[in-house]
């Protein structure tokens, strides 16, 4: 079976939608490729039988995402799951200036997870600790900001643009006409900015927001989340929930944008034996025989290495 993206809506887990493509098309194994909260909407790319296998291979793939960031208020969520915890007076913003702060959180940088986060602590989920009243110390990682773009500051979430449509270049932005989304009940009038953001996997925009919140000197919350892109996969191509069992997919050769192997007979058999033929080229490839998935192998300029292989 194949690939499918899918704009997931909102107040589902990710674990909810993959729980009704299960019921809609008939099997127990589906996966995804990267969580979405439950108050975030957009893509998610669903892998189904065989195709998740590809999983490993799409899961650290950079995302695009449109985030709305309420200024003025906390939450232990740090989201518009509330309640608020925290209030601060915001003070008179430009765009030029938040900008610049936007510049100085791009590039490589260590960010602290969400308390309500599903990061295993000593084979405890944080989120549930959290919930039971207890605070675990979430060490900070490593995470990339591609690229961060003030798209709007507004004087509360719900006077915020909610239409937008992609440049040629795959960048959202504001428009007239084209995609237009919900967003989750706000927790109150606050000053808003609305951040384009491409970053790399493992990224919490929860966290950029309480970040970017505490460099502007006042609490933050996320107040809307939408993923525009994962990996290859645009929201433009996605399809519902509730069109999963007559949507075609794609098949496993279109899920993966790596450079491709036409094997012979024998490359092909070697690979599938876990030996490792000659091959001078270096990087990550998709091995194919006849048009059918046989591989995915590191070469290091003299040999292939089979990370995945397909009978």
């Amino acid at each position: 079976m194949p690939v499918y993206v899918t704009d997931k809506p909102l107040n589902l887990t990710s674990h909810d939608v993959v729980a009704r493509a299960r019921r809609l098309l008939h099997t127990k194994r589906v996966g995804h490729t990267g969580t979405l909260d439950p108050l975030a909407t957009g893509v998610l790319v669903l892998c189904v039988n065989d195709s998740t296998k590809l999983v490993q291979f799409m899961e650290q793939d950079s995302k695009d995402y449109l985030a709305y960031i309420s200024l003025g208020a906390g939450t232990p969520t740090l989201d518009a799951e509330g309640p608020i915890s925290e209030t601060g007076e915001v003070p008179t913003l430009d765009a030029e200036q938040v900008q610049a702060v936007l510049n100085g959180f791009q590039g490589p940088r260590m960010q602290v997870p969400p308390q309500y986060s599903a990061i295993q602590v000593n084979g405890q989920r944080a989120y549930a600790a959290a919930r039971a009243g207890e605070h675990i110390e979430l060490p900070a990682r490593q995470v990339a900001l591609h690229e961060l773009t003030l798209l709007g500051l507004y004087d509360s979430v719900q006077e915020a643009s909610r239409t937008f449509a992609p440049d040629t270049e795959g960048r959202w932005q504001v428009a007239e006409t084209g995609f237009a989304f919900g967003l989750p009940p706000a927790l109150g009038e606050f000053p808003t900015l609305l951040v384009w953001a491409r970053v790399g996997s493992g990224t919490y925009l929860r966290s950029l927001a309480r970040d970017l919140g505490a460099a502007l000197g006042v609490p933050a919350h996320l107040s809307g989340l939408v993923r525009t892109r994962a990996g290859q996969f645009g929201l433009e191509g996605a399809v519902t929930v509730e069109e999963l069992e007559t949507a075609p997919g794609l098949g496993d050769l279109k899920a993966l944008s790596l450079p491709t192997i036409a094997a012979t007979p024998d490359l092909a058999l070697k690979l599938r034996q876990g030996k490792r033929p000659e091959w001078a080229e270096a990087g990550r490839f998709l091995v194919t025989l006849e048009g059918t998935l046989v591989a995915v192998a590191d070469g290091d300029g003299q040999t292939l290495k089979v990370v995945r292989a397909w009978a």
